[in-house]
């Protein structure tokens, strides 16, 4: 089956809206679906909620759907690098779920697995377990959290057959596994597609079941996020 989109504009169409749940891979800028997140701010799609380690930065990433208030809601473990982010959320203009970047993780893994919810020893005692069950196993007390599943998922990989058959490169698979899983529909944003077949299937990531809509994007922008380098006399 050919899941290969001519643009982001058209693998978007027709299953984005008001009011939806939508998880977007990504670790800061690191392995974000840029173009699918330019895409999805020209949808004019208001209202929803965005589940991502982080919103990226301001005008950039995220920060582009925080820019244009088409968010409502972020499920996030950092907000350090986004003004308007701060801004808003201080303001009471942006409802925010803070969650614990491994919990955040496992939500969504679970979520893919048909795991409706787990428990995890990660916030117990603190403001995350706040009206949340706490039970207690083998002596420890344990916080369970509810999975995560999205309608729509945007994710970043290096490579994919035309079926759909993914490889991430490095530190930008980061989130983007779980993301894909956690989708409903999962739209992904590739630098280079091949033919079906054409991959060793030992050296797949994630296979062809979870991803429902490919588009090429060969040259993104891959923005640093932070960039620290050794001052020259200590070299």
């Amino acid at each position: 089956m050919d899941k290969v989109y001519a643009s982001a504009s058209e693998a978007l169409k027709g299953i984005v809206a008001d009011g939806q749940i939508i998880a977007v891979g990504g670790f800061g800028l690191c392995g974000i679906p840029e173009a699918l997140i330019e895409a999805l701010r020209d949808t004019g799609v208001q209202n929803l909620t965005c589940i991502s380690n982080n919103a990226g930065v301001d005008g950039f990433g995220l920060g582009q759907l925080l820019g244009t208030r088409q968010i409502k809601k972020m499920i996030a473990s950092y907000v350090g690098e986004n003004k308007e982010f701060e801004r808003q959320f201080l303001a009471g203009e942006l409802e925010l779920e803070f969650t614990p970047q491994g919990t955040l993780a496992e939500k969504l893994r679970a979520g893919g697995a048909g795991i409706p919810a787990f428990y995890t020893r990660t916030g117990v005692g603190t403001l995350v377990a706040e009206g949340k069950e706490v039970r207690e196993f083998d002596g420890h007390q344990y916080v369970m959290e509810h999975s995560l599943v999205s309608d729509v998922s945007l994710v970043k990989a290096w490579k994919a057959d035309r079926s759909g058959n993914l490889i991430f490169r490095k530190t930008a698979r980061n989130f983007n596994p779980n993301v894909a899983m956690a989708g409903k529909i999962t739209v992904v944003e590739v630098e280079e597609i091949v033919e079906t077949g054409a991959l060793d299937p030992d050296a797949i990531h994630l296979p062809g079941i979870y991803v429902h809509r490919i588009v090429l994007n060969a040259n993104p922008e891959k923005r640093i996020e932070q960039r620290t380098v050794r001052n020259a006399q200590g070299a």
